[in-house]
C-alpha cells in the first residue's frame, strides 16, 4: 500500500497473463480492476506483461481498461497501448449502455468478464456492448460463456442476457455481443461439491465465411468418435452449424462439446480451426480436453475455475467449489482477491473414496460486498 492506493506487481505470478482469469492488470485481469472499481481503491500496476514477447498493453486490454474507467467515471493514466504501467483512479459505478469495441479479434469474452463484476453493484441496470472476437484464441469462446459460464454463475443469485448479434473472429474480428444485467444487493455463495454421474454430452460444431460445412461435419463426427471410445452409453449430440452470413464476419471454424451432470454442473471442452489444422484434430482436442475435465471429478472444468473466484470473494458466506488441479490462472486470482478484499480463501486436496481422482476444494469465506445503491 502507498498511502491510500494499491501497488501490484504485474509480473508476479502470472501477472497480467492473456487468458481470461488474469491476475493482473492487463485489460484482462478482471480481479484487480474490478475490485479497485468495487471497493472504490485506486491502483498502479506496473511491469505489466513482463514476461511476454510483445510486453505491455495490448489492443484489448485497453478496451477493458478503457470500459471499466467509463463504468466507475473513474480516471486512467498511462493508458496506451504498449504501456507497461498504468494508474487507475475509480469514481462511482454507473449503470445505463457502455460500448466497448477491441477493434481487433481481442475477446468480447474477456472484456465481459473485466466488466461484469462492477456493473452488478451499480445503481440500475446495464446494456454492454462489446466487440471484437467472440471465437478467438487464448480465452473462452461466446459459446462457452452463454452454455457453461452463464448457468453456473446464475447460481450466485445473478441473473443476465447475452445476445450474439455477428459473431467475428481472427484476425479482424467485427463480432459484436450484447449483455444485459440487472444490479443486485448481494452474491449469494455457491456449493458446488457434488459431481454427479454425466446424463448428457451436446455441442455445435461450426463453420463461417468461406469454409464448407463438410468440415463442421467432420469435427462433429471425430469429436464423437474420441468421447465413445470412453463413454459409451451416452448419446453425443454435436450439431454441425454454418453461421449465417449476416451474423458473421469473416472466416472461421470451431468446435464445443459440454457435458451436463445429474447434479447440474457443466463441463466442456473446445476448440478452434486455423489454416492448416485437420478439422478432425480440431474436433478430437475439443472431445479430450472435456474428458479430462471429466477425469479429474471436479465439478467445474479448468477454464471455469479461476473465472469463480472474483464472484467467490464478493459473496455474502461461504462458498465450496470442488474443482481438478488447481491452475495458475486460479491461484493468481486468489492472490490477487485475498490481498484486496477481507475474503479467505483455503483450497485442500479433496479426501476421495478414488485414490486416481486428483480433486480439490476451494473454500472461501466471502467479504459479503453490498450494493450501496440498492
Amino acid at each position: 500500500m502507498d498511502g491510500d492506493r494499491m501497488e501490484i506487481d504485474g509480473g508476479i505470478m502470472e501477472g497480467v497473463s492473456t487468458s481470461g482469469g488474469l491476475a493482473s492488470s492487463s485489460a484482462e485481469g478482471p480481479v484487480v480492476k474490478n475490485l479497485s472499481c468495487l471497493l472504490g481503491l485506486p491502483v498502479r500496476v506496473q511491469r505489466i506483461r513482463a514476461g511476454r514477447s510483445q510486453p505491455g498493453l495490448r489492443p484489448q486490454h485497453l478496451s477493458g481498461l478503457e470500459m471499466i474507467r467509463d463504468l466507475c467515471e473513474g480516471k486512467l493514466e498511462g493508458g496506451e497501448i504498449g504501456s507497461t504501467e498504468i494508474t487507475f483512479t475509480p469514481g462511482k459505478i454507473k449503470g445505463g449502455t457502455h460500448i466497448a469495441d477491441t477493434k481487433t479479434a481481442g475477446s468480447v469474452c474477456l472484456l465481459m468478464q473485466v466488466a461484469m463484476p462492477c456493473v452488478l453493484f451499480a445503481a440500475t441496470p446495464s446494456e454492454l456492448h462489446l466487440k471484437g472476437g467472440t471465437n478467438a484464441e487464448m480465452a473462452p469462446q461466446i459459446d462457452y460463456t452463454v452454455m457453461v459460464f452463464k448457468p453456473i454463475v446464475e447460481k450466485f443469485n445473478i441473473t443476465f442476457n447475452c445476445d450474439i448479434k455477428k459473431r467475428g473472429y481472427y484476425p479482424q474480428g467485427g463480432g459484436e455481443v450484447v449483455v444485459q444485467l440487472s444490479p443486485v444487493k448481494e452474491l449469494s455463495p455457491i456449493n458446488l461439491t457434488d459431481r454427479g454421474t454425466v446424463t448428457k454430452i451436446y455441442g455445435r460444431a461450426f463453420v463461417a465465411g468461406a469454409l464448407p460445412i463438410k468440415l463442421a461435419k467432420d469435427m462433429s463426427a471425430a469429436a464423437v468418435r474420441c468421447i465413445r471410445k470412453e463413454i459409451r452409453d451416452l448419446y453425443v449430440n454435436i450439431q454441425p452449424v454454418r453461421e449465417p452470413d449476416d451474423r458473421a464476419c469473416g472466416t472461421g471454424s470451431g468446435i464445443i462439446v459440454v457435458a451436463e451432470t445429474s447434479t447440474g454442473c457443466l463441463l466442456a471442452g473446445s476448440s478452434l480451426g486455423k489454416r492448416g489444422k485437420n478439422s478432425d484434430k480440431v474436433g478430437i482436442e475439443a472431445a479430450e480436453i472435456l474428458l479430462k475435465n471429466l477425469k479429474h471429478g471436479g465439478t467445474v472444468d479448468d477454464s471455469l475455475q479461476d473465472q469463480l473466484i472474483i464472484f467467490m470473494a464478493l459473496a455474502k458466506g461461504v462458498s465450496r467449489v470442488k474443482t481438478g488441479p488447481i491452475t495458475l490462472h486460479t491461484q493468481t486470482a486468489i492472490h490477487f482477491a485475498e490481498k484486496l478484499t477481507k475474503a479467505k480463501f483455503t483450497v485442500t486436496k479433496s479426501e476421495e473414496e478414488d485414490p486416481s481422482k486428483d480433486t480439490y476444494i476451494i473454500e472461501c469465506q466471502g467479504m459479503g460486498m453490498i450494493n450501496p445503491n440498492l
